[in-house]
């Protein structure tokens, strides 16, 4: 895989409206001046009905693309549990998660425009061929025209272009990075980043020529239009700010990718 040349654009995502009920996670609301996209919990892992809608109707004040963060049914382990769901069943309730979402979304001013699978879910399509191919049957029966955001060189990728669906790539600036180009588990070592100049630097370097820093330090390609800033990440306000700070300072348009 060659590295990307000449970028001139990115989006920046993060995943929002992840709230639940008395439960506050984040800050959506200074989130939403920052990114471009933002991928919004339909209520499986998090979310609810009224923070689905606040936080729709706030992208739409900002100009912010929605995309809907399709989960496991999870809310106890917010969606970071893998589950071994039958195929159909998993297709089913990514489709319920859409058109809540995409209710919500419409009596907010907006539309969903893209979706995002979330934790477990995004990481076990990666390799997983019957779910990942589970999830892309549920997009192309709600809405063909939407397209996938998720890990390149997946399986979900693969399922994506047999079935064609766009998809499109992005990389995490707050992650860490297997040699193979997945991510480092969140129970080991070197999983989530923090020094946020640090992760501004490497946004820069992962939209100027698509490679990042791997664990033990090697650096690998990575094929990614956006970027993700967790929104639950301790920091994550000021780790977004420094991102787009830094990109901008670069000559890297920060734009919506959809």
């Amino acid at each position: 895989m060659e590295p990307i040349a000449e970028r001139r654009s990115v989006d920046l995502n993060s995943d929002l409206g992840e709230s639940f009920g008395a439960w506050t996670m984040g800050d959506d609301a200074a989130m939403l001046q920052l990114v471009t996209s933002a991928n919004v919990a339909c209520g499986f892992h998090g979310g609810d009905p009224s923070t689905m809608r606040a936080t729709c109707r706030l992208a739409a004040e900002n100009g912010v693309t929605v995309g809907a963060h399709v989960s496991y049914r999870d809310l106890a382990g917010f969606g970071r549990r893998s589950m071994a769901v039958p195929a159909a069943e998993l297709r089913d309730e990514v489709i319920y998660q859409l058109a809540a979402l995409a209710g919500m979304a419409r009596v907010a001013g907006t539309a969903v425009r893209y979706v995002k699978p979330h934790g477990a879910l995004y990481n076990r399509i990666v390799d997983d061929e019957t779910q990942a191919a589970a999830v892309v049957e549920a997009v192309a029966a709600f809405d063909p025209e939407l397209p996938l955001l998720g890990l390149a060189g997946s399986a979900v990728e693969r399922a994506a272009v047999a079935r064609g669906l766009r998809f499109v790539g992005e990389a995490f600036v707050d992650r860490g990075y297997r040699p193979d180009g997945t991510l480092v588990p969140r129970s080991e070592p070197g999983a989530l980043l923090s020094e946020v100049e640090a992760i501004a630097a490497r946004a820069v370097r992962l939209a100027a020529d698509g490679t990042v820093e791997a664990v033990d330090g090697t650096r690998i390609a990575v094929t990614a239009s956006s970027l993700c800033v967790h929104g639950d990440t301790p920091g994550a306000v000021a780790m977004a700010e420094a991102v787009r700070r830094g990109l901008e300072d670069a000559g890297i348009a920060v734009e919506a990718f959809v």
